[in-house]
């Protein structure tokens, strides 16, 4: 992203309240390595942190964190399940894995889960906040080594298939039609804040980065009809 806009997103984002953070993470280094680089951003507020799954669990309902940035390799509970124990009980929780070596089934497997995306540990600390940024809107995070191993796993992988639900299958439909968030709604009787829910999940399912990388996936998956 370039500097020019992501100081466009810094000045939009300080308009609205602080998107609120919370690392999950079994090494104290790394934490406080992140925390300490989240305190730069005004737009950005740190709210605490867990070492692992259950600690994670035991503190959300008092911390309502935005976006968990999340480990998935923790003792007691991985961040795997606690992705999911978050998802099932606060969906609109964007979070977002953080890895060390990231691996393409890794990748797979946490975005069926409901996880926003992937950042290696070691992201330069503007690359962080614009991933905070990106998960907090709703869009997919997925940092060039993730989408190389993400990448490189989908071609050893020649039957691929999403699991995506009845509901996402009739939005991406749509989605390749060119529809917009409100138009889908239109036809589907839903609001656009449910239609975004379902496109996001629809992206991260289908290891894109945008819409129009969706679109173009679900064809080529034969997921759906291509449009007139």
């Amino acid at each position: 992203m370039s500097r020019g806009r992501r100081q466009v997103n810094r000045m939009i984002m300080s308009e609205q309240a602080p998107i609120k953070v919370m690392i999950v993470d079994d090494h104290p280094v790394v934490r406080s390595g992140i925390r300490d680089m989240l305190f730069v951003f005004d737009d950005i507020e740190f709210v605490g942190e867990a070492s692992n799954g259950r600690e994670l669990l035991e503190r959300i309902q008092e911390l309502i964190p935005d976006v968990i940035l999340m480990d998935l390799v923790m003792p007691d509970m991985d961040g795997l399940e606690a992705t999911r124990a978050v998802l099932a009980q606060y969906p609109d929780t964007k979070i977002v894995i953080l890895t060390t070596f990231p691996k393409g089934s890794s990748i797979r497997t946490a975005l069926d889960e409901g996880a926003a995306g992937f950042i290696t540990k070691d992201a330069q600390i503007h690359v962080l906040a614009d991933a905070i940024r990106t998960a907090y809107s709703g869009q997919t995070v997925l940092d060039s080594e993730a989408t190389r191993a993400l990448m490189k796993s989908d071609r050893n992988t020649s039957n691929f298939k999403p699991n995506l639900t009845r509901r996402e299958l009739e939005v991406l439909a749509l989605l390749v039609k060119g529809l917009s968030n409100r138009e889908i709604g239109l036809q589907l009787e839903i609001s656009p804040e449910t239609v975004k829910h379902h496109v996001s999940k629809c992206i991260s399912k289908l290891h894109a980065t945008n819409r129009t990388q969706a679109a173009s996936r679900a064809i080529e998956l034969q997921l759906v009809p291509r449009s007139p």
